[in-house]
Parts: C-alpha cells; sequence; structure tokens
C-alpha cells in the first residue's frame, strides 16, 4: 500500500486523533447495530497498546435542528465503546472550546476520549455547515489538538469534510503525519484491488432499485470484469432496452437508451434475468407467481426466479474475484429475499474466490446467512463503497500521506 498506515507511526507519548465512523442506527439512546463501532477497534487497541491517547471524532446522522442534537448525540456511543474495549471512555459534550481542551491535556497514555457528534458543528455557529462544508478554521482548529492524524472512517471517505480532509489538510501543513487506520487500509486493499488489478475470472454482481445510482459503476468495471449480474429493480430497465414487457415492474423510462448503450459496450458480459417471481402489488403478502421473459400487465417483478438463480450461481462457478453490491429483489420482503439470499450462499461456498460485498442490503442477506466469515471482506462504506467501484478518487483516501 502507497498511504501511510496506522502501523508506520510512532504514537508512544502521542495525542493522536483518530476519525472513526460511529454514524450507527441508534433510537432512543438505544444502538441498533453496532459494527461500525466493532470495525474502529483494531485501530483504537493499536493505539493505546502502542501508548497513545486516542482522541475520537465521528459525525452521527444528519443535524438540521436543536431538536436533532437530543437522539444524535454520541454518548451512549462512547458508553457501548467504554464496554467493547473493557475501558474507561471519557466523554465530552462538545467538539470545540475549553472543556474538550482541558479534557485532552488530562489524558494519560492509554487514554480514550470521544468527543461530541462533529456535525453539531453544521448548526452551532454563525458560519453555516462548518463540519459538512469543510471550514477550514474548523479543520486546522482540530487539528490543533493533536499530534497525529489517522482517518479511519472508510463511510465518510467520499466526502470533503472538516473532520476528515480539512484535519489531514492542516496537519500536513503542520508537517504533521497523516495516516489510514486498520479499517481503511483493509478496504483499499481489497476494493483498491479488485477495481485496479482483479484476478480473473472477475464477476460483478449489482442490484438495486435504479440504473442510474450505479451507471458509473457499470462504466467502469465493463471493461475490466467478464461477467456482469444485473438484478433488482435496476434489471427491469435494461430488460425493457432489449423490448421484453415488464408489466408495472420498476424502471426509469429515461435510461432506457443509455442501458442500450451500456448493453451494446459490455458485448454480452452483461447477464440479466431470465425470470421472474412477480406478484400483482408491492407487498410480502401478494400473488405471486414465477413468470419467464415478460411479465404481465398489471404484474411487477420483484425478485430473480429460480432460472435466473441458477443460471447466475453458473456464471459464478470458477471466479476468482467477485463484488457484489445491491440486492436482487425487494429483500425487505421475506418472500421475494431468496434470489439475495441465493446469491450470498452461493459466494460463501466460491473455493479459492476473493469474494467483497457491499451495499446496505446486500450486507444484511450476509448478516441474515451469518456467512460473514466465508467472505474476504464486507465494506462499512455505502455511497463511498460505489464511487470507489466508479473509479473515483475519494478526498478522504487522496489527503492521507504517501509513504
Amino acid at each position: 500500500m502507497t498511504k501511510l498506515t496506522v502501523s508506520d507511526l510512532d504514537v508512544k507519548d502521542k495525542k493522536v486523533l483518530i476519525r472513526v465512523d460511529f454514524n450507527v442506527p441508534i433510537k432512543n439512546g438505544v444502538i441498533g447495530d453496532d459494527n461500525r463501532i466493532v470495525a474502529a477497534l483494531p485501530t483504537i487497541k493499536y493505539i493505546v497498546s502502542h501508548g497513545g491517547k486516542a482522541i475520537l471524532l465521528s459525525h452521527l446522522g444528519r443535524i438540521k435542528s436543536e431538536e436533532d442534537k437530543k437522539e444524535l448525540t454520541l454518548k451512549p456511543i462512547a458508553e457501548r465503546l467504554s464496554e467493547l474495549l473493557k475501558q474507561k471512555v471519557t466523554f465530552v459534550p462538545t467538539n470545540e472550546g475549553t472543556e474538550l481542551e482541558t479534557a485532552i491535556s488530562k489524558m494519560s497514555d492509554g487514554d480514550v476520549l470521544l468527543m461530541e457528534n462533529t456535525r453539531f458543528q453544521d448548526i452551532d455557529n454563525d458560519f453555516g455547515k462548518r463540519e459538512s462544508k469543510n471550514d477550514p478554521k474548523l479543520g486546522e482548529y482540530w487539528a490543533s489538538l493533536g499530534d497525529l492524524y489517522v482517518n479511519d472512517a472508510f463511510g465518510t471517505a467520499h466526502r470533503n469534510h472538516a473532520s476528515n480532509v480539512g484535519i489531514a489538510t492542516a496537519m500536513k501543513k503542520n508537517g504533521k503525519k497523516v495516516a489510514a487506520g486498520f479499517l481503511i487500509e483493509k478496504e483499499i486493499k481489497f476494493l483498491g484491488n479488485a477495481i485496479a488489478n482483479p484476478v480473473h475470472p472477475f464477476v460483478t454482481i449489482l442490484g438495486g432499485a435504479k440504473v442510474s445510482d450505479k451507471i458509473g459503476v457499470i462504466t467502469n468495471l465493463i471493461p475490466k470484469s467478464d461477467h456482469i449480474l444485473i438484478g433488482g429493480g435496476m434489471a427491469y430497465t435494461f430488460l425493457a432496452a432489449q423490448g421484453y414487457s415488464i408489466g408495472k415492474s420498476l424502471f426509469e423510462a429515461d435510461k432506457v437508451d443509455l442501458a442500450k448503450k451500456l448493453l451494446k459496450e459490455a458485448d454480452g458480459k452483461i447477464v440479466l434475468p431470465v425470470d421472474h417471481v412477480a406478484a400483482d402489488s408491492f407487498s410480502n403478502d401478494a400473488k405471486r407467481e414465477i413468470v419467464s421473459d415478460n411479465i404481465p400487465d398489471g404484474e411487477m417483478g420483484l425478485d430473480i426466479g429460480p432460472k435466473t438463480i441458477e443460471l447466475f450461481k453458473k456464471t459464478l462457478q470458477g471466479a476468482k474475484t467477485v463484488v457484489w453490491n445491491g440486492p436482487m429483489g425487494a429483500f425487505e420482503m421475506s418472500n421475494f429475499a431468496e434470489g439475495t439470499l441465493e446469491i450470498g450462499r452461493t459466494l460463501a461456498d466460491l473455493p479459492d474466490a476473493t469474494t467483497i460485498v457491499g451495499g446496505g442490503d446486500s450486507t444484511a442477506a450476509v448478516k441474515k446467512l451469518g456467512i460473514a466469515p466465508k467472505l474476504t471482506h464486507i465494506s462499512t462504506g455505502g455511497g463511498a463503497s460505489l464511487e470507489y467501484l466508479e473509479g473515483k478518487t475519494l478526498p478522504g483516501i487522496a489527503c492521507i500521506s504517501d509513504k
């Protein structure tokens, strides 16, 4: 890896600012899923065990009003992090000012401190969205609190914010080191290698509702992939482009011409569903049937059918690199989840393959099946993963120092 990583740093006796991604589901102070907190543990533990002072920054949700702050405080996350680390985590209910500076000055080597939600800066001032708009003075202030900076928040790596790019820019300007944490290092290793230098056969699996969400990914991966399997709502735009009847299935009429263009560019690499689980309404209790090719008027495709599952499984056999982003159908409804789940089972059983999964529903399927240990990598980034797959430069990674 060409970027500086946390293991390249001497953190002993140093105040280490760490941008983590603790943007977890939370309601009434109860955390619904702590996977992102768990994912940050290796970097935090490394710094603590090597005698550094870990000063953590994270956003949580989107702050639009004072009322939002009650629900989106990081205090419950500090409590959960303390349980996971098995040590005290000092929570500071602000992210700027004397209270924070005093708390940091009292830290001993091996201590952990979590400051309040960085996005509170998007309303707590007269300057607009200081965090989200990367106010340079805010980045400089946060940078002044530490000796080193580690970015381990891949989920926000596609954002140009004060807590990642702003701090990194100020740190480097002052001759201080900026490194990637273990989580970002892993994302770069697997996602980056899959895109830049995949072992063939390389199969991309794309799902989700809209072609427009994945145009950049498809365009970038057509020349790199041996096959691109397309399911979910986006498949119906491609099928409409081929002249099939899709009933009242979800599709983007304004993207049909683009789908035709992509099919032509792909020259046979794109593999589309050949049958569907169709229903008369978007409901788990809807009357459903398996239909081949054309979907009747009044019905909609809500999952890939059994023939498509077998076609996709056959195409995946022998694959050495697989990237999967997006569900094959309306995965949130149990009667239309089988296509997505079967793709997960197939990936888990592929021998000697690098298997990379990203996207909310794809990740949810992996968790539901309990197959995470059998997969090579599950990406923690939503939009960041997609932009990486598009071949874009992510600001939160570009700002990390080169070795």
